[in-house]
């Protein structure tokens, strides 16, 4: 009953997230949009630095945007924020109930760095933390007020990142802990800087004092390193689902290969909503399509080492010894109570029945044994790998 009731936990909070996250992201794709397509030509009131004109759903829209703010506050105004606080609080409560409570089986693998529990959560929590502070640090230097430089900079600091959860956690909990750090500088961009600015220009404007232009600028930028981050970060966070990106020796090189592509594609998208010349954004394309071409070519399945025949009753073995706690038909792995995908794996002929999907998650993908708990060696998947490919 514990293991199901974990199950609809972790379900329900997943759903909340999906529905949360694509509220946020939905904002932040239409107000860069909104931006970009402002007629600033048309200002019919003073102050007023640009307008669009909309249509969706039937209706007509004429939106305004103030330089700055307008001259008196409204009675109502809209804020878009809850959607970017419940995404993150509903994704660090996958993070517990996922990785922190399942420490052992997604977030940690001995062949990588033997931790306890409590160790790798330290170390998850501990690097969330300093790579915000790092990032805020980088903002609020000089270098903040160059976009380029701040740009390289920042995609120096994941990068390190990366390198650095390759090196302690499992190849999923390093590819979830990329998107994690960068989702929390997304959420504290905006609970942290963008809407205490807003609030403080409103508090401006109450004093009868004209609203100091520099916190919309800086609530603009964050809002901007958000929107380019949007792609990188959920490939990131469904890669848990697709174990050959975290697979690779160097899977740090995916991940910047992931943040080149997805940045060029909402930049490509960007400028074609800014109307800009093709040929000034044309390049996003071809670099956004040769970052994926490299990603999926080194990522590709490698062919077993060549060595002696195996025989079934060596894989048997194998299995039985790495395999059957969870895919059997009464598992006695703590974590489930059914075999995942009703893969079982308690007899020569499953296996031969599942023999594509062994040779994917334990040869090529290397993602079984969840967290390399029985320690797994390089040797037995590569038995494993001939004895498949031997197979008619």
């Amino acid at each position: 009953m514990e293991v199901f009731l974990g199950e609809w936990a972790n379900l329900l909070i997943r759903w909340m997230h999906m529905i949360v996250g694509i509220g946020w992201i939905g904002t932040s794709f239409y107000f860069m949009a909104l931006d970009y397509s402002l007629d600033k030509r048309e200002r019919a009131s003073p102050g007023i630095l640009g307008t669009a004109w909309q249509v969706h759903g039937g209706g007509f829209y004429h939106v305004e945007k103030y330089t700055v703010a307008p001259p008196q506050l409204p009675d109502k105004l809209h804020w878009f924020k809850w959607e970017a606080y419940l995404t993150w609080v509903t994704g660090f409560g996958l993070l517990i109930v996922q990785y922190y409570l399942h420490a052992r089986s997604y977030l940690i693998d001995p062949s990588v760095l033997p931790l306890e529990p409590w160790q790798a959560i330290v170390l998850s929590l501990g690097s969330i933390l300093v790579g915000w502070g790092i990032y805020e640090g980088l903002c609020r230097s000089p270098i903040g007020q160059n976009a380029t430089v701040l740009a390289v900079c920042f995609f120096a600091l994941i990068m390190g990142a990366a390198v650095f959860y390759t090196h302690v956690f499992s190849g999923r909990g390093a590819f979830l802990h990329v998107g994690a750090l960068t989702g929390s500088i997304m959420a504290t961009n905006v609970f942290a800087v963008i809407i205490p600015n807003q609030k403080k220009m409103i508090a401006q404007m109450l004093r009868g004092e004209t609203p100091d232009p520099y916190y919309g600028m800086v609530g603009k930028q964050r809002s901007t390193h958000n929107n380019y981050l949007t792609l990188p970060v959920l490939l990131m966070m469904v890669s848990p689902h697709y174990p050959f990106l975290s697979s690779h020796p160097h899977a740090w090189l995916v991940v910047a290969l992931i943040l080149v592509a997805g940045a060029s594609i909402r930049h490509y998208l960007n400028r074609v909503d800014a109307g800009d010349d093709w040929r000034s954004y044309g390049w996003a394309a071809p670099v956004a399509i040769a970052a994926l071409m490299v990603a999926i070519f080194i990522t590709a399945p490698r062919a077993p080492e060549a060595g002696a025949a195996v025989s079934d009753a060596q894989v048997f073995a194998i299995t039985q010894k790495h395999c059957v706690m969870c895919h059997a038909a009464k598992p006695t792995h703590e974590s489930f109570q059914e075999a995942p995908k009703n893969v079982a794996l308690e007899s020569v002929a499953e296996l031969r029945k599942y023999a594509a999907l062994i040779y994917l998650q334990a040869v090529q993908n290397k993602a079984m044994p969840l967290g390399n708990e029985t320690g797994m060696t390089d040797e037995e998947r590569n038995e494993l790998g001939r004895w498949v490919k031997a197979k008619p």
